[in-house]
């Protein structure tokens, strides 16, 4: 069985947005990450002004509900449009129900980020579905037990 929850993106005021969230909500927060923390790519190192962004972070609304929320990359041609920046985030029980739901809203959409095994221990994909709504789908890996 799939779970669904909303997914949020800012533009370089995610950790304010979080701290603002957690003091209504009263949680804390499941994970939170900056871009400065995922490994190098191809041997580059995250640009300096970009380190401190949000890559992730998750806070606990109640035990079904998952309040996840990023920064934006900064990237001047990106499509980051307050009102629009939000994702529907899946979480999936297995890989099998990750492929049928991301290959199924996918068709006549646009993958932005194809289903792939990620750093952080997931099976991971993104894409915008032929309606123009954002998705996202993840399949933890037992031992990793990290949402997304």
């Amino acid at each position: 069985m799939a779970q669904i929850n909303a997914y949020l993106t800012f533009d370089g005021n995610c950790e304010d947005a979080f701290l603002f969230y957690k003091s209504v909500f009263a949680g804390e927060f499941g994970q939170f990450s900056r871009f400065g923390d995922m490994p190098a790519q191809d041997g580059q190192q995250m640009p300096e002004e970009l380190r401190n962004r949000i890559m992730h972070v998750s806070l606990p609304i109640s035990q079904e509900t998952l309040l996840m929320g990023s920064d934006t990359n900064a990237d001047p041609n990106g499509d980051f449009t307050p009102g629009n920046n939000f994702s529907l985030s899946i979480n999936t029980d297995s890989r099998e129900e990750a492929e049928r739901i991301f290959y199924g809203l996918a068709e006549g959409g646009n993958i932005t980020m194809p289903l792939a095994d990620t750093f952080w221990g997931a099976y991971f994909g993104m894409w915008t579905d032929k309606f123009g709504i954002k998705w996202m789908v993840n399949y933890d890996e037992p031992a990793t037990s990290k949402h997304i």
